[in-house]
């Protein structure tokens, strides 16, 4: 039988082969790691490599993502659907095995990470995710939710910003189940790190409340497993064991330098390396005993098999319960979601109200919520002026089977737990701030975006419209950089029935995040036909329409909507052919086929303007060269916010003198 040294060695060579391979790569965390990872991954994950996707299984993050080769080397060794090829293929185009984890690529990759510091957001997210779904549904007798959140992350990670935000809140949220790793190896990829980082990272993390386990050998098995057990003891604070390691661990020349963090080692060095480890075998050989004591799949099988047992009797004692909770961890919606949905809409356009979208988005919220128990949103300390909580909310921090999140001024990462919470499975969350502070956030946005997780965006305070707060607080570019970002759609509507349709569609789809760009002000609301109605999922449609070919299109989004209608008044007055195009959504417009966008912005119809309080470059897609923006191209001011709108030329007039410059 192998030595534990041995087993953590057969990581060590598959991932400097691999990145020997492939001329690129990260070699040194991996071997640095090797000996903390097989102690956690055959000691203590619960986790099946025949199911990946087992509703009970441990979580775990490589949250110092670069190191990849260690994920990948796991997943292969414990018998995951990840075959040796796989990994000779390592950074190579459509391999399973890309530079860092992405999920959806490769079985038993539970998030995208290689952006430092969003894998341990992602594991506050999937904690808070499992704690929160076990007061749901766990009943005494029947703990049916009852898994660990592992997680590893190095000195990248505790030196971004973001890491200060998420673990801050998971100390304040006692997350018990959370087990951090730090691999403290003392190097970054510009060398030591005394230059630059020198945090008593302890003290740092006891202040935040966690348990905090200091000094670990970590090429000491014994010493490794000991921490982890005394982190499983602490059920009332998230634990963070501090290991010293060697990056680069086996390598003569180059362990314990930056050498070993970013690079191949090189032919000779690994060759030197191979003897010091005592590993006589070819790159991507394991020997047959080594890979026995690795396979996972039979105790796997054996431990889900025994939670099959345990569900069972739990859906014997509550079958309503038990049928619930399959659906969420399904990500299904309800049976009656279609039809009660729908039927809110048409009860908004029936009762016309002037409230500005951000309060359109509450009464969703509110209506909605009475249909999804799997709701579980939350605000960066904005609630009150976001409109984010409803009758039915309830904060976990009062309640751990709540719905609701305060997550403090935390943006970044509120956004990149929500990501986290999506990827464990049985919630939809939504996150609000203001339009201008997804600054902060975007990068989480992005990740979302990356894997296609599905999570709803509020971004209330949608333009210069919020007036006084002036150009810190008054979005411009913001909206424009989330349509252009691959995968997010972004709904911008125009009263309250376009705010409803958003937030259904935002429900409904499960190929991305959501944004919703919601007003401060009040916005009238339109009137429809049942067709029109229909057509605002579509994300563009035909509001109001002169007879014939129009000879001017104007295309309006939230609150210049009204402007629009307004000039479409005047201009058919005078006797124009005038087409009134609402798009609150150009990403859901644009996958419509062919035949209904010429329907709604016919080409013969070269006379457009489009008019929206936000950055006018993007409009020219829409309009052609040719067409009139009325737009921004310049941030703000602080005034109140009628004086704004008339000082950047969103008044009525001003659309109709752009219109009759084009005729």
């Amino acid at each position: 039988m192998s030595s534990r040294k041995e087993l953590a060695n057969a990581i060590r060579a598959l991932s400097m082969d691999a990145v020997q391979k492939a001329k690129s790569g990260h070699p040194g965390a991996p071997m640095g790691m090797a000996d903390i990872a097989e102690v956690l991954w055959r000691d203590f994950l619960n986790h099946n490599p025949t199911n990946p996707l087992w509703a009970d299984r441990d979580r775990f993050v490589l949250s110092n993502g670069h190191g990849s080769m260690l994920i990948y080397s796991l997943l292969h060794l414990t018998g995951y659907d990840l075959p040796i090829g796989e990994l000779a293929n390592f950074r190579q185009l459509h391999s399973k095995t890309p530079g860092h984890p992405e999920y959806g690529y490769t079985a038993g990759v539970e998030t995208t990470t290689g952006p430092l510091g969003q894998g341990i957001a992602n594991a506050v997210g999937f904690a808070i995710a499992e704690r929160t779904l076990a007061a749901q549904f766990n009943r005494p007798g029947h703990d049916v939710v009852d898994h660990n959140t592992y997680v590893f992350m190095g000195d990248g990670c505790m030196m971004e910003g973001i890491s200060h935000e998420v673990c801050s809140l998971a100390g304040t949220l006692k997350l018990g189940k959370l087990v951090a790793f730090y691999d403290d190896n003392g190097i970054s990829i510009d060398g030591h790190i005394e230059g630059w980082f020198t945090d008593d990272t302890a003290k740092r993390f006891e202040s935040y409340g966690w348990h905090v386990v200091r000094g670990i050998d970590g090429h000491d098995a014994e010493a490794i497993k000991k921490a982890v057990e005394e982190a499983k003891a602490v059920t009332d604070k998230p634990s963070l064991l501090m290991c010293k390691t060697i990056i680069g661990f086996g390598s003569p020349n180059k362990a314990g330098t930056h050498d070993s963090h970013g690079a191949p080692l090189g032919d000779a060095e690994i060759e030197l390396t191979r003897k010091q480890l005592g590993w006589t075998h070819a790159p991507f050989e394991i020997p047959q005993d080594i890979y026995a004591q690795w396979d996972a799949k039979e105790a796997g099988q054996a431990k889900e098999s025994a939670w099959d047992e345990k569900f069972a009797a739990y859906a014997k004692a509550f079958p309503e319960l038990a049928a619930e909770f399959k659906r969420r961890v399904s990500n299904e919606l309800p049976a009656n979601w279609a039809e009660e949905s729908q039927k809110f809409v048409e009860q908004l356009q029936a009762n016309p109200a002037k409230i500005a979208s951000r309060k359109a988005s509450q009464n969703a919220i509110e209506a909605f919520g009475k249909l999804l128990p799997e709701y579980l949103g939350g605000s960066a300390d904005l609630a009150p002026s976001n409109l984010t909580m409803w009758s039915g909310s309830k904060p976990i921090n009062e309640d751990a089977a709540g719905n609701y999140i305060h997550y403090g001024v935390r943006e970044f990462g509120m956004t990149a737990i929500a990501n986290g919470i999506t990827l464990h499975g049985g919630f939809l969350p939504y996150t609000a701030t203001f339009l201008m502070f997804v600054e902060y956030a975007r990068n989480a946005v992005r990740m979302a975006a990356l894997m296609k997780v599905r999570q709803v965006l509020v971004y209330t305070h949608d333009s210069i419209g919020l007036g006084e707060d002036g150009p810190t607080h008054q979005p411009v570019e913001q909206l424009a950089s989330l349509r252009v970002t691959p995968n997010v759609s972004a709904w911008r509507p125009c009263d309250q029935v376009e705010s409803a349709v958003a937030w259904k569609y935002g429900i409904e789809r499960h190929d991305g995040p959501t944004a919703l760009i919601l007003s401060r002000q009040n916005l009238a609301q339109q009137e429809r036909t049942p067709e029109q109605l229909a057509n605002i999922a579509r994300g563009g449609y035909v509001l109001k329409d002169s007879a014939g070919t129009p000879d001017v299109i104007l295309i309006a989004t939230g609150s210049e909507v009204e402007l629009a209608v307004g000039a479409f008044d005047k201009l058919t007055a005078e006797g124009h052919k005038v087409r009134v195009v609402s798009m609150p959504s150009t990403d859901a417009f644009d996958k419509q086929d062919a035949a209904y966008r010429e329907s709604v912005l016919p080409k013969a119809v070269s006379a457009r303007v489009a008019i929206e309080a936000g950055i006018a470059d993007y409009w020219f897609k829409y309009t052609g060269l040719n067409g009139a923006i009325v737009g921004m191209t310049s941030f703000g001011e602080s005034a109140p916010a009628e004086q704004l709108f008339d000082l950047f030329g969103f008044t009525v007039d001003n659309v109709v003198a752009k219109a009759k410059g084009l005729l």
